[in-house]
């Protein structure tokens, strides 16, 4: 798939591109951004003892990568028509994924404003999901990739225990704002900074509702740098994504000095370059945790 659209070409806009594919009837989106090429089927290499979902590994121009069938992650039926199914090869948390769907069809240009948050009512406890777009005719969802991937194997999640080799760290009291839309994410983050020393955290779940606190804070006549210290965002949210957000923030001068961290599956050396343009002053690629702590102690302590 090739990226010359247009649609990666821009950086603060709080518009992505989305990738739709199926699974049976269903119709889910994947960030054009982790979209590296769309494959016909191959081959697969099966794995011994493996996990159910992972179908085993193919090669694709000298590179092993491992094959995730999203039916099985998901609890849907198998395709029906396997001849005619599609590879997705992704790329995120700096880690080349295949994933196997049954139908790609389009890429559509959005707003995250058209986004919605899951409700709790229906998205469960552990949700896949991200995001719900309203189409047309019927509903897209957004899936969530790195918890996909976390299910199959949670070492590729954050593991506080990497902090001991930071070694003793002491508690700090500078309050830090935390913007990420995953609740399990929020939770494990916030767990992850108590341990390095920083219990002061604020947490929201987009950036819309974290730059209207912001604004709501200097509507007060507060001063934002004795409110916090630094922020950390995610990119992909719903509503307001992370790289809209610092550029709001950069673009204000009651707002500017405010310290901003990047945390995402998305920091990648071809798409660094975006966090650049809106101002970020660090990013780091997700579950680097002891390097996103290594920044946070550069930029407060």
């Amino acid at each position: 798939m090739q990226k010359e659209n247009g649609i990666l070409l821009e950086s603060g806009t709080n518009e992505l591109g989305v990738v739709e594919f199926g699974v049976g009837r269903n119709r889910f989106g994947i960030n054009v951004i982790k979209v590296k090429e769309i494959l016909n089927p191959q081959p697969i290499t099966k794995i011994p003892q493996s996990h159910p979902s992972v179908e085993g590994i193919i090669e694709i121009r000298g590179e092993v990568v491992p094959v995730v069938d999203i039916a099985h992650a998901l609890g849907f039926d198998p395709s029906a028509q396997p001849e005619q199914d599609k590879f997705i090869l992704s790329i995120f948390n700096q880690t080349k994924i295949v994933f196997h769907v049954h139908t790609v069809t389009q890429i559509h240009r959005i707003s995250w404003e058209q986004i919605e948050k899951p409700q709790k009512l229906y998205q469960g406890l552990d949700t896949q999901i991200t995001g719900v777009i309203k189409m047309d005719d019927s509903m897209m969802l957004l899936l969530d990739f790195e918890k996909v991937v976390a299910d199959i194997n949670p070492e590729t999640s954050m593991d506080p225990a990497q902090l001991k080799e930071l070694g003793e760290r002491e508690r700090s009291d500078k309050r830090l704002l935390i913007v990420e839309d995953s609740s399990l994410l929020r939770a494990l983050l916030q767990e992850t900074l108590e341990e390095a020393g920083y219990h002061q955290t604020v947490l929201f779940e987009n950036g819309k509702e974290a730059y209207d606190h912001l604004q709501t804070l200097l509507d007060q006549g507060k001063e934002i740098e004795q409110e916090f210290q630094l922020l950390i965002t995610d990119i992909e949210m719903p509503r307001m994504d992370g790289h809209h957000l610092t550029k709001l923030i950069k673009e204000d001068h009651s707002l500017s000095k405010l310290p901003i961290i990047i945390f995402s599956s998305l920091i990648t050396d071809d798409l660094r370059h975006k966090g650049e343009v809106v101002g970020a002053d660090a990013q780091v690629s997700k579950p680097e945790i002891v390097e996103l702590v290594r920044w946070i102690d550069h930029h407060i302590l």
